[in-house]
């Protein structure tokens, strides 16, 4: 939509938006974060339908539509995203939280035992928003958190300050960040990179950090490294939990296995696609 033709109303600026080819919600959205009303109160627009849209505000709004529809997500354009009723902050530096990553955690919460000694880690915690919504659900856990980026371990640290949710943050590749003092952990959970490297898909994923998104030639390097390392750092009995590929979930399964885990076995997302895989650790060794 050109300047000289700037809509006067809010109901005028969501009509212009989606002819210029942008998805109705999103249009919605950005609307709503330039006039700085939550989210959630999409109903607001309607009975403010017909107020003016002050001139910066359209400004501002015309230069986000543009990069949401060059394919910069919308959590990076308004910088806020909901994951586990909880609202992160987000931004370049981190993935975008996906609703199918709550399957880990619904698994991690129903294995977890209820106890005030229980201790779950969360490998390469991004935005903290699996670290964050396992504190938020179950305040008693001692939750621990790492990342070997600077940059979203510093997104994390601020999500969790500002939810006021205390979590253990270590900077550092995998396990190679916890401290001497770490403890052995009755739950591992991660959601690492799966993405092999020349993967069509990733084209779609350009503004998200890549580092965060491939793992080798075949995307299953880091998952091989938390499988391989992981029994040094859990309890007897204690399980990890993988979040991989929509296609990778025969092979982690085999590699579980192969290291000795039991009971393994992989969980549907909200698709019905299996998202995620696990086993437990031995109480001793079989």
């Amino acid at each position: 939509m050109s300047s000289s033709t700037a809509p006067s109303t809010l109901g005028q600026a969501l009509h212009e938006l989606q002819l210029s080819g942008l998805d109705r919600l999103d249009a919605q959205l950005l609307l709503l974060h330039v006039l700085g009303v939550q989210p959630h109160q999409r109903g607001w627009l309607l009975a403010h339908d017909t107020d003016p849209l002050p001139p910066d505000q359209d400004r501002q709004l015309q230069a986000l539509a543009q990069r949401r529809r060059a394919g910069e997500p919308l959590a990076y354009l308004t910088g806020s995203k909901a994951f586990y009723g909880l609202a992160l902050q987000v931004g370049p530096d981190v993935l975008v939280p996906r609703p199918d990553t709550e399957t880990l955690v619904d698994w991690a919460l129903a294995l977890l035992p209820r106890t005030a000694a229980a201790s779950v880690l969360d490998l390469g915690t991004g935005s903290g928003a699996i670290a964050l919504a396992l504190k938020a659900t179950r305040p008693e856990l001692s939750v621990w958190a790492t990342d070997r980026s600077t940059a979203a371990l510093a997104v994390a640290r601020a999500n969790a300050e500002r939810l006021h949710l205390p979590v253990q943050f270590a900077h550092g590749a995998w396990f190679a960040s916890l401290p001497a003092n770490a403890p052995r952990f009755d739950c591992i959970v991660s959601n690492p990179p799966y993405i092999a490297e020349h993967d069509p898909h990733l084209a779609a994923l350009r503004h998200e950090p890549t580092q965060a998104l491939t793992s080798g030639l075949d995307g299953l390097d880091d998952l091989r490294h938390l499988i391989r390392h992981a029994p040094a750092h859990l309890r007897g009995g204690g399980w990890l939990l993988l979040e991989h590929g929509y296609d990778q979930a025969a092979a982690v399964r085999r590699l579980l296995l192969e290291q000795g885990f039991t009971q393994v076995q992989s969980r549907c997302d909200l698709a019905g696609i299996e998202r995620c895989s696990g086993g437990q650790h031995p109480l001793s060794p079989p």
